[in-house]
């Protein structure tokens, strides 16, 4: 069962355009399915980084993974880490410099990291990724073996602190600056997948998996 959105932390309370800002399960859980690419900011010997890696959701939780020798995965096990996605939708051009903006979509979330030290559930959630991207295709992979399995590192992090940003429309001008006369509107951006680029060690009639990025 999805979790009942909680009130906004102070952490995740949007304070810059506040109207933007949304809370519920329904609006971050869309923005969360719709990408696979995250930031994840964590603290090392008191020093901060921002590491982009790609992520699934499954249920109330998103899950990130890595080599189990990576620093970034070893430094954030356990610890209180910020996890952030976005999605650009457009830039917006307005009558002045002051008031262009862009049209996007973002989550952040705030939580400890939690190891998936279960083989078989590690395994299971890996499953979910691949299958979250390309329907079918895990049954069409070799198998993974223990020692690939032992060789990764999974870690989640729970939908508990979590808030949406989100902007969408035309640019917001003074309105003596209306009739200026200077182009002002939208200018919208997509994800788009070229045409697949084969292995050249391919056999001969094999086709590429259908991919459900982008996500509308």
């Amino acid at each position: 069962m999805r979790a009942r959105s909680a009130a906004p932390s102070e952490r995740t309370r949007v304070k810059r355009a506040h109207e933007c800002g949304a809370y519920d399960r329904g609006t971050i859980d869309a923005i969360l399915d719709a990408g696979c690419l995250c930031h994840v900011g964590y603290v090392i010997d008191g020093a901060p980084y921002v590491t982009p890696t790609l992520y699934w959701r499954d249920g109330d939780r998103v899950y990130w993974h890595g080599s189990s020798a990576s620093r970034m995965l070893r430094a954030s096990e356990g610890t209180p880490v910020c996890v952030a996605v976005s999605h650009l939708d457009g830039l917006v051009l307005a009558r002045s410099a002051f008031h262009h903006s862009a049209n996007y979509r973002s989550v952040m979330l705030f939580g400890e990291a939690v190891k998936v030290d279960d083989p078989a559930a590690a395994a299971a959630h890996l499953e979910t990724f691949v299958e979250r991207l390309f329907p079918g295709r895990w049954a069409e992979l070799r198998p993974m073996t223990d020692r690939e399995l032992k060789a990764t590192t999974l870690l989640s992090i729970p939908i508990d602190e979590a808030s949406a940003k989100i902007r969408t429309g035309p640019p917001k001008d003074d309105e003596e600056d209306y009739g200026w006369p200077v182009w002002a509107g939208v200018l919208p951006m997509r994800t788009v997948l070229d045409a697949p680029l084969p292995d050249q060690r391919n056999p001969d009639g094999l086709l590429p998996p259908r991919c459900r990025l982008p996500i509308d």
